[in-house]
Parts: structure tokens; sequence; C-alpha cells
């Protein structure tokens, strides 16, 4: 499943703050992390807690774009639309 995921880095904590949409509509799942943006380490924590959070290996869970950008798109082998919703509420 591909995911349009906003990230919010030095956010305080790791957490997945449920669902959003920008000025044109589009919906993206809100994630913070403490880490800062820098070397990655950003990237690397979103991509360890959507692991976590969805409970699948962090092999699954793939960054396709936004390497710099605070929306990123994230692929994640096996998750359906149950398990995500388990998470983070049903998506709108």
């Amino acid at each position: 499943m591909k995911l349009a995921v906003r990230v919010t880095p030095k956010g305080g904590r790791d957490a997945i703050d449920g669902w959003g949409a920008d000025a044109d509509g589009r919906v993206h799942l809100k994630v913070r992390v403490s880490a800062a943006p820098s070397d990655g380490a950003a990237n690397a924590a979103v991509l360890t807690l959507l692991a976590k959070a969805f409970k699948r290996p962090r092999s699954a869970v793939r960054l396709l774009s936004g390497d710099t950008a605070r929306v990123k798109m994230i692929e994640i082998d096996g998750l359906d639309e149950a398990a995500l919703a388990a998470v983070a509420g049903p998506r709108p």
C-alpha cells in the first residue's frame, strides 16, 4: 500500500497523529518524529515508526519520494485498509 505522509521533524516524540488534508484536499497521514531532519535521520525515524506501528518488518517499509520534503510517499508491503484504520483511524 502506498501512503502520503506529512512529517513533522523535531516534533518532541515519535507518533502517528491521524489524518490531515492539504489545501487541494489531498489526504495524508500526519506523523511526528523527535529526530532532526539532518543526514536522513528523520526519514529513518519515520520508516522505523511506521514499521513498528503497523507491525511490519522494517524492510517492508520504503520511502518512494519526498526525501527532503515534508510530504513523502511511503510504500508498506502487506498493509491493508483494516490494519491502517486500526492504527490511524478510518481514512477520510
